[in-house]
């Protein structure tokens, strides 16, 4: 019966994941020839397929895992990192998106070039390929990897040891994402993730549905009610200084490491970057973070129903989403979450691995060959980069299993290394005129310098948290490149040079949609609180006022943005 089940989920695996490989061929063949077409998917993306990659993008297995494991363990503060992107979605749509498709950017790189020097370039470049090539990629297709085994107990499956399971399983996720990522260029990768990111959708539903049903015996009314009465307090994502993510960060570095992901970071603003408008592209941006609000229904939720499944006798509270997953999932869908969560993993990995080569083939072998390359030429040097990339991650993944403890240290402090610099010195970059280069030089020498001595030399006097630490970097750094504009200002004003491939026309629900997005934010924190669920009272007075306001504040909004349009539109000429 075992061997029939397992005959049957790999079977039915094999079966969607080929169905995705399918579509994304069809939808992609004879696309990928030239630079926009394999780097930017044609400049051709809908708003779908940009919030369908960027959720999967984003999304992954160990965040399955992860932020239910926080949740069974702790609460919902961890949900932090996920709820408040949502805000950074908004700046990315209204802020940042309209500046970089108005110039026809390719990399981040290349605008930092445009409004600095080379110098900065390559500076940039060098901290992008470093932290990808020999952090976050390996780090990505382990992790993922992991999380798949944890799952679904693959050394026992195949008969083999831990390390032989993980290499193969490394091997496999690897393998599938080096496809996309190779040979499809940026529009496979994104078709693939939609299609994939619907699958996650319909599973983080699924889940969290199940467990509540098993939690009420049978009664999913039951289980809810139970979720909700007993014990409250891990409703809560007001975190305390004790808890994974204390509250007042999000007012401090999380911030700011928000802005450098959805921002400026390559492998994720990339498919925006492909946008086929302007319009399409804040579509997308800001629908991806409507599915960012979801993610504590979908991703933390099952872990505060495993903890009143199982309670804190868990050996690890890693197990708490692997344990629910195989208590609560049927055996005939057991196919379908398999190819969803393969998908999730090697999403990430794929996005990293294209990410990777655009800007090893556009900024550095680009700019070495004059920017006399080919099309033709690029595209070929982007697939052997891609095959190189892959080929070192497979071996350095699984090494990760002989030095786990330190090499995970190192893998979250690195990010740290370039986040902030690279936020600080887009934003006074887009928005002063007069900065110098040599002032994000200094920011880039000096917050490296900065962060390893707080990291690694003063890691033990220096308790404060380190996304307080990051805020006041930024702080610092801002100001070191508006004392170098006072002091060595540019002779020339800089000029933003509009260079459009798109059109520009923003889209006309953005500002309304975007506040609407920033409510749910507020809502979702006023939801769980103390006076919200976490109470254990249920849900009092305050707080139906707070979110009756929430709801007018937007009608009036979105009434007074539809009249000030009507009326704009009444003046135009004809």
């Amino acid at each position: 019966m075992q061997n029939a089940n397992l005959f049957f989920t790999l079977a039915s695996c094999i079966f969607f994941m080929g169905l995705v490989a399918f579509i994304s061929w069809r939808k992609t063949r004879g696309g990928v020839d030239s630079r926009d077409g394999y780097f930017l998917a044609g400049r051709g993306l809908g708003s779908v397929f940009i919030a369908g990659s960027l959720l999967l993008t984003n999304l992954s297995a160990e965040q399955l895992i992860g932020l239910n494991g926080s949740a069974y363990g702790f609460n919902l503060s961890s949900m932090a990192w996920e709820v408040t992107a949502a805000v950074a979605t908004i700046a990315m749509a209204l802020i940042f998106l309209p500046r970089y498709l108005a110039g026809a950017f390719t990399t981040l790189p290349e605008f930092l070039a445009d409004r600095f020097d080379a110098d900065v370039r390559r500076m940039s470049v060098i901290l992008f390929m470093l932290g990808y090539g020999l952090i976050t990629i390996p780090s990505v297709l382990y992790s993922g990897s992991i999380a798949v085994m944890q799952l679904f107990d693959v050394p026992d499956l195949l008969g083999i040891s831990y390390f032989e399971a993980l290499v193969v399983t490394v091997l496999t996720i690897g393998g599938i994402g080096s496809i996309y990522a190779i040979f499809g260029g940026l529009k496979a990768v994104a078709v693939s993730d939609t299609i994939n990111g619907i699958g996650l959708l319909i599973i983080g539903i699924l889940v969290p549905v199940l467990g509540l049903i098993a939690l009420g015996e049978g009664n999913f009314g039951l289980g809810l009610d139970k979720l909700v009465s007993d014990h409250p307090e891990k409703l809560s994502a007001i975190g305390g200084e004790d808890d994974p993510t204390p509250f007042g960060t999000l007012f401090t570095g999380m911030l700011f490491a928000n802005l450098f992901y959805w921002c400026t970071n390559q492998y994720v603003i990339q498919r925006t970057l492909g946008a086929s408008s302007l319009a399409e592209g804040q579509k997308g941006v800001l629908f991806s973070g409507f599915f960012k609000v979801l993610v504590p229904f979908m991703m933390m939720i099952p872990g505060v129903i495993a903890f009143h499944l199982y309670g804190p006798g868990l050996g690890s509270i890693d197990q708490a989403y692997p344990r629910l997953i195989k208590d609560v999932m049927p055996v005939y869908l057991a196919g379908f979450f398999l190819a969803v969560l393969l998908g999730a993993v090697f999403s990430s990995f794929n996005s990293l691995l294209n990410s990777a080569a655009t800007l090893f083939c556009l900024d550095v072998y680009g700019p070495w060959r004059k920017n006399e390359a080919s099309d033709a030429d690029l595209v070929r040097v982007a697939k052997i980069a891609s095959i190189v990339i892959a080929l070192f991650s497979f071996v350095v993944a699984p090494l990760l299993y002989f030095a786990e403890q330190g090499l995970w240290q190192i893998i979250r402090i690195f990010t740290g290394f370039y986040n902030i610099p690279t936020v600080v010195i887009v934003i006074i970059g887009l928005f002063t005129k007069r900065v110098p280069a040599i002032g994000a030089k200094i920011v880039i020498l000096f917050h490296v310098t900065a962060y390893a001595l707080l990291r690694f030399v003063f890691d033990e006097t220096v308790t404060l948290h380190f996304l307080h630490q990051y805020a006041i970097l930024f702080v610092i750094e801002v100001m070191i490149m508006l004392v170098a504009g006072y002091l060595r200002p540019r002779e020339t004003p800089w000029n933003f040079k509009i260079n459009a491939q798109v059109d520009l026309q923003p889209w006309r629900f953005a500002k309304p949609l975007a506040a609407t997005l920033f409510s749910c934010v507020v809502g979702l924190y006023l939801l769980f609180s103390s006076i919200g669920l976490a109470s254990g009272e249920g849900l009092g007075n305050l707080f139906y006022s707070l979110m009756l306001t929430i709801v007018l504040a937007n009608i009036i909004y979105w009434a007074w943005a539809a009249k000030s349009r009507t009326v704009d539109a009444s003046r135009q000429p004809i």
